[in-house]
């Protein structure tokens, strides 16, 4: 039956990439895209996969997260004396985050600067698999699992920080991301992101101007990009702010909420389906 009235269905991930592999799921799902008015969704390549399971393209319109800029200050980082580097990576410990993707770069990059330390904030079901890789690599004392931790605990642990990891990857599942709001707060402090060429990541960051991308599961490269980097702190400054400044450009949290209204808006005011 046919909606009679305006409507709207919202996107964020999992409920595209890994819930339609349900067939019960599927179907209601594509009744419904049929159905409403408006598809919202949070990047490019979350349209992408709706177009190809069937939606009208002319339906959808992508609507980006936002983050509160003001809880997200940008500070400049000085280059860390004595090989200090520090790293930070926050999220779910699960597979799409690619942490052992992190693990196995670090190990390597440990190897020349041996003083650097590594923190993974965040809950999970992968965490006790993490923490043994860490001992197998024998970096079990250069790497903390802080677990869950608040907001204003993670915005610190950014400030201590000087490069943010993000290397996801496709689940097995068929998960992704869209564009991960820990990536944009980091980058709104002013860290350097080494993140991955995967789902609406590359709609945020462009490679080697606003943040650094590598291919998915590529930790050689990852690995290689970021002993180039300490190499290079000009560099790695000059990312950092042009990322900070391209989130508070695009991911303002309150023009996106404007922006969101006005869809609504927009929306309410158009022809009702009778």
């Amino acid at each position: 039956r046919a909606w009679k009235y305006p409507s709207i269905v919202s996107f964020h991930g999992a409920d595209v990439m890994v819930d339609m592999n349900k067939p019960a799921y599927r179907e209601a799902t594509l009744q419904m895209l049929d159905a409403v008015t408006l598809v919202l969704v949070r990047s490019g390549s979350l349209q992408r996969a709706l177009v190809g399971l069937g939606c009208d393209p002319e339906k959808i319109e992508i609507q980006r997260t936002g983050i509160p800029l003001e809880e997200f200050p940008f500070r400049d980082r000085a280059a860390p004396q004595n090989g200090e580097w520090r790293f930070v990576q926050a999220g779910r410990l699960i597979e799409k985050k690619g942490l052992p993707v992190t693990l196995r770069a670090f190990s390597t990059f440990l190897k020349q600067h041996p003083n650097a330390t590594l923190t993974i904030a965040g809950e999970g079901p992968l965490l006790t698999e993490l923490q043994n890789l860490a001992r197998e690599l024998n970096i079990e004392e250069r790497v903390s699992f802080s677990g869950f931790v608040s907001q204003d605990e993670l915005r610190e642990i950014y400030y201590r920080s000087h490069i943010f990891l993000h290397p996801s990857q496709t689940g097995r599942d068929g998960n992704q991301e869209g564009i991960p709001n820990a990536m944009l707060e980091a980058m709104a402090t002013g860290l350097t992101v080494f993140a991955t060429e995967h789902g609406g990541i590359p709609e945020a960051i462009e490679n080697g101007v606003n943040g650094v991308l590598v291919p998915e599961r590529d930790g050689e490269a990852l690995t290689r990009l970021l002993l180039n980097a300490a190499q290079d702190p000009d560099l790695l400054s000059r990312i950092a702010r042009a990322g900070a400044q391209a989130v508070r450009k695009r991911f303002d949290l309150q023009q996106q909420t404007q922006r969101l209204e006005e869809i609504y808006f927009r929306t309410l005011e158009g022809p009702l389906d009778v």
